[in-house]
């Protein structure tokens, strides 16, 4: 099995449209994922029951418009983002979005 891995990858550059959220990594790559898919996939305690590991977020319940109004870079790891819904917990850190997501690079990267 050939993994990618992506652990030292770090976000150079982060911008936000009304519905992607566009990366530029610091290998390189750039890419561009959907905010409602990157919603849906965060890990925090509200929408991830702890102990299971079991995904409690009804996806029903996250806006087709939903887009990230905001972001702060945690630490070298990870980007939190400020939701239109008020979500703001979720921590993602770059090598989960780029394992969740492999393979949506931008075109010309």
């Amino acid at each position: 099995m050939n993994e990618v891995m992506y652990k030292d990858v770090k976000a150079k550059r982060v911008v936000l449209t009304a519905t992607t959220i566009d990366i530029e990594w610091s290998d390189g790559q750039s890419s561009q994922y959907q905010a409602r898919d990157m919603r849906l996939n965060c890990g925090c305690a509200e929408c991830v029951e702890e102990w299971s590991q079991r995904r409690i977020l009804d996806p029903a319940s996250v806006p087709m418009d939903i887009k990230a109004e905001d972001y702060i870079l945690v630490g070298n790891y990870a980007i939190q983002f400020l939701w239109s819904d008020a979500h703001y917990t979720g921590i993602y850190p770059f090598d989960v979005i780029r394992k969740l997501f492999p393979g949506k690079e931008k075109a010309g990267s």
